[in-house]
């Protein structure tokens, strides 16, 4: 195939913008000849992929070249990095922040573990994403360097499709089979990752008259409501009957703010977010009692706890959302609003609501107005002393916010606590219209308790991952869009994927690290001295030094972030400033003062608690 036809197919399709209308012009011929390589770089063009991250390598050079032409025409972008993790991560931030769908690409073997690994977010979270992996030789001339070292085959097919939908193009023609099932599996209600193998010696095959308005569309979810009037007709009997009613809400309540606070109006609920769901009900709502869980608020807790209804919309019953089953201590009757029926029938006592959560909410709402349902008083009993709780929640906090630097065996001086430094820079983010971006562990924990969100995305966490990395990989996000990101990272979640400090330079990022430093994994420590009254290897002894790290890499500006609040604000405000990252490197107490945490205010099945709380959970019958 000549290099010279790809070269031209490229430009025409950027000087019509489409594959569609440069064919309908008359400019591009219908059928071409294209390789394997290049019918997946123009269907994924046809699907609105623009947006490459990748670790090329022996099993992908054929696509890479493909990929090249395309970048030379203006018609995509490739971002080299220089860990697949990393990138795995960057491109579920784009997804989850902009709706963006990008490919990371990278070869079998260690590269590809890496990529499949960080996948882990994009299914948690709902971000379909594609993986494309060079994959081994189809011939069986021998064992393909990388590959799983036995003989079966396919056996990375195998291990992809356990993290979402998966299709190895083993003949050449079934690359559109493929690009199908890629569509369907990122562009669904509640996305998965997609994984499209690409065997070496298939990259390069040339498909012969290849019709390119074959190559799938993008798919656009429908928006399904459930009609069935019954389900309407039990919940509002059951709504009519409760006395405390609880709405918790989920990531896939996204968008559904409004009707959920007209909804908490009509049914005098109080409304409690899980902790990657903050901002879709704005902190200030009177009704919104913050988030709830295994790492939830005293006053989000004790709605949960209390409530005899409960609703909920767009959630997996996850085990810190809901302390592992036992949150619902009386609740008789669950109303469960989701677009997957397994998750919408999780609890026992439920009445599911299968479909779109904001279609289905509305069609609620008007069903409940014409039962003569009204908007109930922010006064009444039950709000009284919900806001009672809040008000014992916030003073908990002040109480944290207000605590001076308390001195630390490790760092030998008196330094902020965590609680305190997290809560200047959310301020400082939320300043500057900064997203953000939360990494696993013991920040993450605290800081969905602390940040007070009036929109969504102002936060972003990985969600149930647990995956410690993950903002700072997600900074490079701002080289792909206008996002300004402030990344809150733990010393040993920064770690995980320093490499940013050079994708960053290289793909010019602009944003923050925040590197909260008690030189240890407090999370687990914190639950091992809960549990056991001692913790075991969760730290260490070496002092790093992140600045000099930051300011040994041309383009970063690292900035010391102090021991006091003063300090801590005058770092932050450099920060701006710089054209590129800025990683500004805060020490934090860890010790037994209870003013350096959150706390802990629900169960979680986990350790030496397990007993007790899978009782807990069988009692309830949930």
């Amino acid at each position: 195939m000549s290099m010279d036809k790809r070269k031209e197919r490229a430009q025409i399709i950027a000087r019509y913008q489409s594959i569609e209308k440069a064919v309908e012009s008359g400019a591009l011929a219908q059928f071409q000849d294209v390789s394997v390589s290049e019918a997946i770089v123009l269907g994924l063009y046809r699907q609105g992929v623009r947006k490459y991250l990748a670790v090329f390598g022996h099993g992908t050079t054929d696509i890479a070249e493909a990929l090249r032409v395309y970048e030379e025409a203006g018609l995509v972008k490739i971002y080299n990095v220089r860990h697949e993790t990393a990138g795995a991560h960057a491109a579920t931030a784009l997804k989850m922040l902009t709706g963006e769908t990008p490919a990371v690409v990278t070869s079998i073997g260690p590269g590809a573990m890496h990529a499949f690994a960080g996948s882990l977010c994009s299914l948690s979270n709902g971000a379909g994403v594609y993986h494309i992996y060079g994959d081994e030789t189809t011939h069986g001339e021998g064992f393909n360097m990388q590959q799983i070292p036995k003989d079966e085959q396919g056996l990375f097919l195998r291990l992809t499709s356990i993290m979402g939908n998966a299709y190895s193009v083993y003949e050449p023609w079934s690359v559109i089979a493929a690009l199908r099932m890629g569509a369907s599996t990122t562009g669904a209600a509640f996305a998965q990752p997609f994984f499209l193998l690409a065997p070496m010696n298939v990259q390069p095959v040339v498909l012969r008259v290849f019709n390119l308005l074959e190559l799938p569309d993008k798919v656009k979810p429908q928006r399904l409501s459930c009609h069935e009037d019954e389900a309407y007709i039990r919940a509002t009997d059951i709504a009519r009957q409760a006395k405390c009613v609880t709405v918790k809400i989920g990531q896939g309540a996204r968008g559904c703010g409004k009707e959920i606070i007209a909804l908490a109006n009509l049914l005098d609920a109080a409304i409690v977010s899980g902790p990657n769901a903050t901002g879709i009900v704005p902190f200030s709502e009177p009704r919104y009692m913050t988030v709830g869980g295994s790492k939830g608020s005293i006053s989000g807790n004790y709605a949960m706890n209390v409530s005899d209804l409960v609703i909920v919309i767009g959630a997996r019953a996850v085990c810190q959302w809901d302390c592992s089953g036992t949150a619902w201590k009386k609740a008789q009757h669950i109303i469960n609003f989701n677009i997957n029926p397994v998750h919408a029938a999780h609890y026992n006592r439920s009445i599911p609501i299968v479909g779109d959560a904001r279609l289905n909410l509305k069609r609620w709402i008007e069903y409940l107005k014409a039962e003569g349902f009204i908007p109930a008083a922010v006064r009444s009993e039950w709000m009284r002393v919900l806001r009672a709780k809040r008000e014992e929640w916030e003073a908990f906090k002040q109480e944290r916010y207000s605590c001076p630097p308390l001195y630390d065996e490790v760092w030998k001086r008196e330094i902020l606590t965590q609680p305190v430094a997290i809560k200047t820079v959310c301020d400082f983010a939320d300043a500057i219209g900064a997203v953000k971006i939360f990494d696993a562990g013991d920040v993450q924990a605290n800081g969905f308790q602390i940040v007070q969100d009036e929109h969504e995305y102002q936060t972003l966490t990985d969600t149930g991952s647990s995956y410690m990395g993950f903002a700072a990989s997600a900074v490079l996000v701002s080289s792909m869009s206008d996002i300004y990101p402030v990344a809150f990272c733990g010393d040993g979640s920064f770690m995980m994927n320093p490499q940013i400090l050079i994708d960053g330079v290289e793909h010019r990022a602009r944003g923050c690290i925040v590197v909260f430093d008690n030189r240890r994994m407090a999370a687990i420590s914190g639950l091992q001295y809960a549990q056991y009254g001692t913790d075991y290897k969760t730290n260490d002894a070496v002092s790093v030094d992140y600045v000099a790290m930051a300011n040994a890499i041309a383009g970063i500006k690292g900035i010391w972030g102090g021991c006091s609040v003063k300090e801590l604000k005058d770092a932050l405000a450099q920060t701006r400033a710089h054209d590129g990252i800025a990683l500004v490197h805060v020490p934090v107490y860890s010790g037994s003062d209870e003013r350096a945490g959150m706390g802990v205010f629900g169960d979680w099945n986990v350790g030496n608690w397990c007993e007790r709380v899978q009782a807990e959970h069988h009692r309830l019958g949930l």
